[in-house]
């Protein structure tokens, strides 16, 4: 037996006498409390001044003396985290022996205003000076990330802040357009195939020595991006070819980028990974400090798992995370082996729905997230998943993210109520700065998953939707039902405010799928919504969307519009305020045999593109008490193809009128209205925003640049 394997026994053996021997501080009457600092020793006592030095050490301790006490250790059950930053090796991972009661809850909580953050990093030392592409860089040694097992590295941080990996165009400076493509399909081709080349302008790509040892192409198709590798660049015939698919078929005039070339490196911030040397290259920032450089690269997914068995009854319950951060995490996207699953995809359909949350939970109840930070990821922040039921997450802060800030259900719709997930709530967080590797991803996802509430959060800087429910398209079979969307403030969705343009299209503030009665979309505000080619709407009703209400909301400053429906039954949009949609402000693409939607006692209020467009081979839907108001200047303007007074005539709008509807200062984005109002004569509840977005004072930033 070596050394190791007689300390394990020994600890074991003595771990009774050790229990009873707690000091007092962790035997308090109402409860027991340990401390975990990065500084402790897992050998000592879990007392404020022998802490434990990792969190799973803790949660051992915890189980055994739940053990040693018959499942009751006494009251509740608090593991302080002392400041710094806890590098794991593998995912803190609890189980349903790890659960707590309502009464005396299992905590795990930053120590009194310090911050703990569990990182799935790695730390980078050693950096010296060197000279790449005739520029001062700093050059570190990494052979861990060499090794043969190890998948491209996609994510970088020196001191708080996201490298870019090394890209062509610079971050923030624009992106190239697709010049052409010659495997697109003809007019009734297969769309959704992929094309493993397409052709570039001139100027754009050469053929760098360094493109075929790890340099990628991130090409923008519709809603989704693809990352694929490249295999050559030819510079006479201007194509560039991939070593798989695209999702689908790319485009004319698609964004684009490359990635992952040293020739590439030229901007400040930016680094690239050289795996045949193990060397690491970064170009510094101004400000940054060779001597005190604190870099780390991502090392595993995840850095917190929460293990329930809903499927034989037992859930982690009444566990709550308080005050600390999740940070440093990467998904091996396309590397076999590490994800099978995705070896040979660059992408996924929608929403990149398939990358997982740095904290992920299947099986959990009435467990807590509280004042936590997700941040510096190249995941989702937390991934709610199979059976998770009447969680809460409160006040916490998700950005720099690189996919999305919260997953609630699966795609799948579970038979049995045990693995279904549902009840729970995502309140007064920020989430922000999403979709540094996955443009795709959403400020919060909820797939088959019912009776949530997603209230009082603010979502901004994302390059697609801010808030999507539900996960059937058409009439078919869905759990998506009940969910409440509420008081949230989501911005600059489609085009962050560091982008000169948006990339993705088809997206919206607020998207929804399949049939969810009892979904209610209501007192939010929606603004600053842009799409690359269609699709920047504010509320988006896709895909057979029935029995949702919207109302009370604000939109505005779209692209495309503030309310679109593809199709769907029955829904209800009512006294909402549309204004300053670029194209259009209300659209129906497809009209049906049943009501598509009623549309009532809402304010429009635009100055180019048209009022209400789409396709009205019939007018199955239902408009009135409405007001309209066009701000340019000119007195006409169409409502479905037509006049307003032939519009009329089709049995809608009889009650509406055109006047201006006196907002009390539109100007600085004041939607109160006057007194005065046409709008409130003809019904208009007056919409008090004051409380719109999280009601708690923001945390210290976390945000760092992409």
């Amino acid at each position: 037996m070596n050394c190791n394997a007689r300390l394990l026994l020994l600890t074991f053996l003595l771990l009774p006498c050790f229990l009873a021997l707690l000091p007092l501080d962790a035997q308090a009457a109402d409860g027991v409390t340990f401390f975990v600092a990065p500084g402790g020793e897992d050998g000592a006592t879990g007392a404020i001044d022998r802490p434990f030095k990792s969190p799973a050490r803790a949660r051992d301790v915890v189980r055994e003396l739940k053990k040693q006490r018959g499942g009751n250790p006494g009251g509740a059950v608090t593991v302080y985290l002392r400041g710094g930053t806890y590098f794991l090796s593998e995912p803190l991972v609890l189980t349903p022996q790890d659960c707590g009661t309502a009464s005396a809850p299992v905590t795990y909580a930053a120590y009194e205003n310090e911050k703990p953050v569990l990182s799935g990093g790695k730390a980078v030392t050693g950096w010296t000076k060197a000279q790449l592409n005739g520029r001062e860089v700093w050059a570190a040694k990494v052979p861990w990330l060499a090794e043969a097992s190890q998948p491209p590295l996609r994510s970088l941080w020196v001191n708080g802040r996201r490298g870019v990996r090394a890209r062509s165009p610079n971050k923030g400076k624009g992106f190239f357009h697709v010049a052409a493509v010659a495997e697109a399909p003809d007019a009734n081709g297969d769309w959704m195939k992929g094309v493993s080349s397409f052709r570039f302008a001139e100027a754009d790509l050469k053929n760098w020595p360094g493109l075929k040892v790890g340099a990628e192409v991130m090409v923008m198709i519709r809603w989704v991006e693809s990352r694929v590798p490249v295999t050559s660049v030819d510079e006479a015939t201007h194509t560039v070819r991939f070593g798989k698919p695209t999702v689908f078929v790319v485009e004319k005039d698609d964004r684009y980028w490359v990635e992952g070339t040293p020739e590439l490196l030229d901007e400040p911030g930016e680094w690239h990974f050289d795996r045949a040397s193990a060397t690491l290259y970064y170009l510094p920032r101004e400000g940054d400090d060779i001597a005190r450089a604190d870099a780390v690269v991502p090392a595993v997914s995840q850095v917190l798992r929460l293990e329930g068995k809903p499927e034989a009854g037992k859930w982690v319950e009444h566990v709550v995370f308080r005050g600390f951060g999740f940070s440093h995490t990467d998904w091996n996207q396309g590397w076999p082996g590490a994800d099978a699953a995705m070896s040979n995809r660059s992408g996924f359909n929608q929403a990149a729905v398939g990358v997982p949350g740095a904290v992920r939970a299947d099986g959990i109840k009435s467990c807590v997230f509280d004042r936590c930070t997700f941040a510096h990821l190249g995941t989702y922040g937390l991934d709610l998943s199979r059976g998770c039921q009447n969680n809460r997450v409160t006040a916490c802060v998700l950005t720099d993210l690189g996919a999305g800030g919260v997953k609630i259900g699966e795609t799948r719709v579970p038979p049995e109520k045990a693995d279904q997930t549902f009840g729970n709530e995502v309140s007064d967080c920020r989430i922000t700065d999403g979709g540094a590797l996955f443009p795709s991803a959403v400020g919060v996802w909820i797939g088959q998953s019912y009776n949530n509430q997603i209230t009082h959060n603010e979502i901004s800087d994302i390059y697609y939707t801010g808030v999507s429910v539900g996960w059937t398209w058409g009439y078919g079979a869905t759990l998506a039902r009940g969910n409440v969307i509420e008081h949230n403030h989501v911005h600059h969705v489609g085009r962050p405010s560091d982008e000169p343009e948006p990339v993705l299209s088809d997206m919206g503030g607020l998207y929804s799928l399949g049939m969810q009665p009892g979904t209610v979309v209501r007192n939010n505000r929606f603004h600053d919504i842009a799409a690359s080619k269609y699709g920047g709407w504010g509320i988006y009703f896709d895909e057979g969307s029935t029995e949702i209400v919207a109302e009370n909301n604000v939109v505005y400053r779209t692209t495309h519009g503030g309310f679109h429906q593809h199709y769907g039954r029955d829904n209800v949009f009512r006294n909402n305020i549309i204004a300053f949609g670029r194209d259009m402000q209300v659209q129906r693409t497809r009209p049906e045999s049943h009501r598509s939607f009623t549309f009532e006692r809402n304010i429009e209020y635009w100055s180019t593109g048209e009022a209400v467009v789409g396709a009205w081979d019939n007018y199955n839907v239902a408009f009135d008490k409405n007001v309209y108001w066009r701000t340019d200047g000119k007195d006409s303007f169409r409502l479905g193809n037509l006049p307003l007074e032939q519009w009329r005539q089709k049995g809608l709008d009889a009650g509406s009128v055109v006047a201006d509807p006196k907002f009390v200062n539109v100007e600085k984005e004041d939607f109160d209205l006057k007194p005065d109002s046409p709008a409130i004569k003809l019904g208009f509840i007056l919409l008090d925003q004051s409380d719109v977005g999280p009601r708690t004072a923001p945390s210290p930033s976390a945000k760092g640049a992409r």
